[in-house]
């Protein structure tokens, strides 16, 4: 009888929303069998639950709870944690389905758990093979899993979507979504649309076609594809559903772009209108990254760093707003996706929002793609201007190409804003997110110089011309970092508050109607912030950074505030020379916890060591092309920070460098192997690059 009702009023909800909050604060704690679309759309009607990725399908991140709010978070406690014995990044957000949390950690293990004390009730582990730590862009992270019906869905970091059954854990089904041997990946989270499975693909970088599936969420069966970039069209059409899409995409591009794949991958960014039965895709960078061999320096490149709606039931292509033409600097459109009503000049108008890699902030009609606004939200934007109204095209700065001279671009490949949640709060009109100023040093390649290679990071970039402009190019980068989380008003086109943090690398953003802002601070900290003001109401320190987002939930009458703390190992230019980590921990919290606390560090033993080997110059500026194609996504740009500055190794790390990078030595440290990428001779040669910066520069 009470699932009947809660569907009753679910439904009651969704078609005339009035719903009163009486019945709410009532259905809090209600557990019906699994979700379906009605307890999706009236997700507010049990707020006590956190059933999809953002919570709700607007991706708002988002909750109506208020127990835990701005007048007594000062008496959060640390209610229960789990270790989860990684030093990886685990970049998941936690779900939270009748009573039970269940999390995802590296190389996409599920954990569920009692959600009021951490009782673990089942583990299941797909066996991703340990390569996929190096073959995705970024390590064996996954962003998060989803619940439909009796099911929990997984995609795996080598192309499985997988369920399983919510209470036992066991293996319902399990189907491939891309072809083996090719060079995609899945960090991002599935999500399901009215018991449809969509989902992405990663490796734009390493030369892939960028695509997006449906599935059947109770069979695993496909149901739609859409490719995001075109192909060598003497193919034919791929009999698709994006087939109409790509007669718009095909003549924006030039030569044999297909040869290295196009790229385009959508990665992280969905979100769902299911009034509007549209589906909103993020997507991604070209391959290669320099326009100049991507596509002969011609085209707008459709449809690379675009939103592109879709209808939810066939894949067919509805419209698209595209925010960088002409991609020629890895910038990616991946990032969240947000879908809101604001009033705007006196109407009231249904928006999607976005704020990615490139420095501006997006407001879009979401039913037709127009352009509502674009501003640029960093202090230096050397990519363009500004957004034009007329035509919605960025307006390019001088010399936002790229050449064969090394120029400094800000925002960078390291992105003004990345994957990291952002929210909405109905309640203050804001929009919130993590963002940085991190410039990098940007040169093609001359001609002739680059060559596609299968399995490495495909930039087209030159990395070592130039020496002394490129130190001083750096020595400016270094100057200019930024970071700080900022708190948008979308209608105003103002910015409303921000809080400044040390160095880029804070996590995602929860909001609540009790007035908080949840974050993962570069501080090592969780902090709580008044969602109107910014204030500081509360901060704890946990041995660990993280970019996850938070959740919270409610069980019983109390409510708790879940969140992963790991540190992502994104660049920083001035991370602290002091700075260490724990391992990595589920944390969760609720007002007056007492008597759990958190285990200390283990103690640093190791001591930076500077080798007196005399490197010759070509070894060196080999290890330095070889190390721009396979480690500065973690290691940052020209050996400047990162998640270990391997300026800074220690003696033991350099005697064993060779087993560290080829065998996987220091895998338990979430270094990967890379012994099916590099031989020997190159190691050698990277080792050699990485002694001649550290004499450089120490």
């Amino acid at each position: 009888m009470k699932q009947g009702l809660l569907g009753m009023v679910a439904g009651l909800a969704a078609l005339g929303g009035f719903v009163t909050s009486s019945f709410t604060a009532t259905a809090q704690n209600a557990t019906p069998a699994g979700i379906d679309h009605a307890s999706m759309v009236g997700a507010d009607n049990q707020p006590g639950q956190w059933a999809s990725y953002s919570r709700t399908w607007d991706e708002q991140r988002y909750s109506p709870l208020t127990q835990i709010n701005d007048k007594n978070v000062q008496r959060l406690g640390l209610a229960w944690y789990d270790d989860l014995d990684t030093y990886r990044s685990v970049q998941a957000t936690p779900l939270v389905v009748d009573r039970v949390l269940y999390n995802e950690t590296i190389f996409n293990v599920v954990t569920a758990y009692d959600a009021t004390n951490g009782k673990k009730l089942w583990t299941f582990d797909p066996k991703v093979g340990k390569e996929w730590a190096r073959l995705a862009c970024c390590g064996p992270s996954a962003r998060g899993i989803a619940a439909w019906g009796n099911k929990i869905i997984l995609a795996t970091l080598d192309g499985r979507l997988i369920a399983l059954d919510k209470d036992t854990g066991k293996e319902i089904w399990s189907t491939q979504t891309f072809p083996p041997g090719h060079e995609y990946s899945i960090t991002g989270a599935p999500r399901v649309y009215d018991g449809k499975v969509i989902i992405g693909n990663g490796g734009a970088d390493y030369g892939s076609r960028g695509f997006v599936t449906a599935w059947d969420a109770e069979t695993g069966k496909k149901l739609w594809k859409f490719y995001i970039t075109p192909t060598d069209p003497s193919k034919g059409p791929d009999g698709e559903a994006s087939d109409s899409a790509m007669k718009i995409a095909q003549p924006t591009w030039f030569g044999k772009f297909w040869d290295a794949g196009a790229g385009g991958n959508a990665w992280d960014s969905f979100a769902y209108d299911p009034k509007l039965n549209t589906v909103y895709i993020g997507t991604g960078n070209g391959s290669p990254h320099m326009w100049h061999f991507r596509s002969e320096g011609k085209g707008d490149n459709l449809f690379l760093c675009s939103m592109v709606a879709v209808d939810a039931t066939t894949g067919k292509y509805k419209w698209h707003y595209q925010m960088v033409p002409e991609d020629d600097w890895d910038f990616t459109c991946t990032q969240p996706i947000v879908l809101a009503e604001l009033k705007i000049g006196g109407k009231l108008r249904q928006v999607a929002m976005q704020a990615p890699k490139n420095g501006f902030i997006y407001v879009i009609d979401r039913k037709t793609g127009k352009l509502i606004s674009g501003d640029s939200y960093v202090s230096v934007n050397t990519w363009a201007s500004h957004i034009d109204m007329k035509t919605g095209r960025p307006v390019l700065a001088p010399g936002a190409h790229n050449t064969t001279a090394p120029h400094l671009m800000s925002p960078s490949w390291m992105a003004a804003h990345s994957w990291q949640p952002m929210s909405y709060s109905p309640k203050t009109g804001l929009l919130y997110w993590p963002a940085q100023e991190q410039g990098s040093i940007y040169a093609r390649a001359e001609d002739g110089a680059y060559h596609y290679t299968k399995g490495r990071n495909n930039t087209g970039q030159d990395p070592v011309s130039q020496p002394e402009l490129r130190k001083k190019l750096m020595a400016e980068a270094v100057a200019a970092e930024k970071s700080y989380l900022i708190a948008w008003n979308p209608a105003t086109r103002k910015e409303a508050w921000r809080v400044p943090y040390p160095f880029p690398g804070a996590g995602g953003v929860l909001t609540t109607a009790g007035n908080i802002l949840v974050q993962a601070t570069v501080n090592r900290s969780i902090a709580i912030y008044s969602a109107d003001k910014g204030k500081k109401l509360w901060e704890m320190n946990v041995d660990q950074g993280g970019h996850a987002g938070a959740i919270t939930y409610m069980i019983d009458g109390v409510q708790y505030i879940a969140i992963n703390a790991s540190w992502n190992g994104s660049p920083a230019y001035n991370l602290p020379k002091d700075f260490r980590i724990a391992t990595a921990k589920l944390l969760v919290f609720k007002l007056d916890a007492k008597g759990v606390t958190l285990p200390p560090m283990k103690a640093e033993v190791e001591q930076a060591y500077l080798p007196p080997d005399r490197i010759p110059a070509d070894v060196a500026a080999r290890g330095a092309a070889l190390y721009a194609q396979s480690c500065n996504r973690c290691h940052g740009d020209d050996a400047t920070g990162g998640i270990k500055d391997l300026r800074k190794m220690s003696k033991a790390a350099h005697d064993s460098f060779l087993d560290i990078v080829l065998t996987g030595a220091r895998a338990e440290k979430g270094m990967p192997s890379f012994g099916g990428a590099l031989t020997e001779a190159q190691a050698k040669d990277i080792h050699g690059y990485l002694i001649k910066r550290a004499q450089d520069d120490w």
